[in-house]
């Protein structure tokens, strides 16, 4: 789907319309270039709020949760830079950079924030929409890429806490590991219950029990010498 921009200088552009709306927040302190840009981002098919303030930026971050930010490097309460580092260590919400500045030190300093972009002004809107979708994808692959890292790093966690109740019965019962597993999903079954479920009661019985022993050695220890 192709939407038609309107332009400061009277003509129109042609840019891809989103397919689902996503949410922008444009945050700049001149209201001429917030009412640019949200105008063209909105006929680009996307939700925009927009303030001149980036405490304020931070605020609606955190209230509304908005797809991507834009946020000017040189805002006058806090600068740009500062608002993003408290929406990245309080939000989830991803954020590019638009400035009138495109020296190096100024691009550096916006990569170590976290800036999924940087855009140099002058900028139309027509520059701005591809940049915002690269940016909407980027975001998209790296939730995926942490919820894939947090499913690993669950797995890990459930099959540690699997084998040490495998070990457990091993220890015990003079048993071999695949005997042992065998037991676990069987009670499991007959339980209806899943088997990490099992393991982990068994796992904190056992240190529960190991707890208790360890009071009563000591508590022998201060009666009996």
């Amino acid at each position: 789907m192709v939407a038609r921009i309107s332009q400061p200088d009277g003509h129109t552009a042609e840019v891809k319309a989103v397919a689902a709306t996503s949410r922008i927040l444009v945050v700049d302190d001149e209201p001429l270039i917030v009412a640019t840009l949200s105008q063209g981002l909105e006929q680009a098919g996307y939700d925009v709020i927009t303030t001149l303030s980036g405490e304020e930026a931070v605020q609606i971050c955190e209230r509304q949760s908005p797809d991507l930010a834009i946020l000017d490097v040189r805002i006058p309460d806090i600068s740009g830079l500062d608002a993003a580092r408290c929406i990245r260590d309080r939000t989830e919400v991803p954020f590019l950079f638009l400035s009138a500045y495109g020296d190096k030190a100024t691009v550096d300093a916006a990569v170590e924030q976290g800036a999924l972009g940087y855009l140099v002004k002058p900028i139309d809107v027509t520059q701005l929409v591809p940049a915002v979708e690269a940016a909407l994808a980027r975001a998209a692959d790296l939730r995926e890429l942490q919820r894939k890292e947090a499913n690993l790093h669950s797995g890990m966690i459930e099959g540690r806490t699997i084998s040490v109740a495998v070990g457990l019965l091993m220890e015990r019962y003079h048993i071999g590991e695949e005997t042992a597993f065998d037991v676990l999903r069987a009670e499991a079954r007959s339980r209806r219950c899943k088997v990490l479920d099992l393991t982990t009661d068994i796992s904190q019985a056992f240190n529960t029990l190991a707890t208790l022993r360890e009071r009563v050695f000591k508590l022998k220890e201060k009666r009996y010498g």
